[in-house]
């Protein structure tokens, strides 16, 4: 026998021993590359012996004969005078979307309506695509509009110098272009209920992991206007009512107070004083503000000083904690604050 056929059998009887696996278990099994046996994969996939759920990390493969009955809905949507609530219960009755979780079902409202009411607000496109999507194991939702850009349109609004800049102030929580009609909690508290979360706008595109609980920000080539992509697990035990207390929780009368920021979405080393305001840009809308510094290889004195001394003196009624920090890190900040677990 051929050996790369005989390679692909070895694939087809270990994803029909475990029912299904993913590319790293199948490499680790066979003692080849998972560059290998991604090859090999796309030829079963193409064959129809077997079939692939989810992408890049979260992709698992499962034998051709248990592909599910995929439902899929694409449609294309006039944004002027457009109710997303009633977009989003004529998909739920057309995919039966009453028969999941309740958690997952009430996550899905949530983020299927602020993402589409996003386009019909801010986008400045006449129109909008949406889709949806379910298999056996998840379902996911996006919407696309070819309007201005969500990071062009804050960078924009509030005099950033580039899109990079609105994409930090983003993430952040509570920025918004129409603060009259919005709070900016939308993306905030979507991303964090997704299993992953896709933001794609011109040159760059922000995706949120919960299975990695991280996010990474990407170059890809240009794209008009914005791409939302959002994908839970039928099986997620998220719940929205938890997202909300984490960050708006009951001691803030349930409003959003809380954020925590990714610091490595800035750089690595961060040595002064502007990069510490730049940072804390708007941080000041908050009570308690966490500095994840994870993958932060360094820090000046000018930069811990101004967040943990000059920050914290002209806001004294703001928690601002750093977590993850590396020992060179926590050492500069201990030495500036006293702690780096302190406001």
């Amino acid at each position: 026998m051929h050996r790369t056929d005989s390679t692909r059998e070895a694939i087809c009887r270990f994803i029909a021993k475990n029912g299904s696996a993913t590319g790293p278990d199948l490499a680790a099994h066979l003692g080849i590359t998972r560059q290998a046996v991604s090859l090999h994969l796309r030829q079963l996939i193409a064959d129809g012996t077997v079939f692939k759920t989810g992408s890049t990390r979260a992709a698992r493969y499962f034998p051709g004969d248990a592909a599910p009955d995929m439902r899929r809905i694409r449609r294309e949507l006039v944004l002027a005078g457009l109710d997303e609530s009633a977009v989003y219960q004529n998909l739920a009755i057309t995919l039966n979307l009453s028969r999941l979780p309740s958690n997952v079902e009430a996550i899905l409202h949530y983020a299927f309506t602020e993402m589409l009411n996003n386009a019909i607000d801010h986008s400045m496109s006449d129109r909008c695509t949406v889709e949806f999507s379910l298999d056996a194991a998840r379902i996911t939702f996006s919407v696309k509009d070819a309007g201005i850009g969500v990071f062009h349109s804050i960078a924009g609004k509030f005099d950033l110098p580039d899109e990079h800049a609105a994409m930090i102030e983003l993430i952040k929580g509570k920025t918004t272009t129409m603060p009259e009609a919005h709070s900016g909690e939308g993306i905030f508290f979507v991303s964090r209920s997704a299993d992953r979360f896709q933001l794609r706008s011109h040159r760059i595109q922000i995706e949120w992991d919960r299975a990695r609980d991280d996010i990474f920000v990407s170059d890809p080539r240009f794209t008009k206007g914005t791409v939302v992509r959002f994908e839970i697990r039928k099986d997620s035990r998220t719940r929205l009512e938890n997202i909300f207390a984490e960050y708006a929780p009951e001691q803030y009368d349930f409003q959003f107070e809380r954020t925590r920021v990714l610091v490595k979405l800035l750089g690595q080393d961060y040595l002064s004083r502007s990069e510490a305001k730049r940072l804390l840009h708007n941080l000041d809308k908050f009570s308690e503000i966490e500095l994840d510094m994870r993958n932060v290889s360094n820090v000046g004195q000018g930069f811990a000083d101004e967040i943990f001394r000059v920050f914290t003196a002209a806001h004294p009624n703001i928690i601002i904690r750093a977590m993850n920090a590396s020992k060179a890190v926590d050492t500069m900040l201990r030495h500036v604050s006293g702690s780096s677990d302190q406001k």
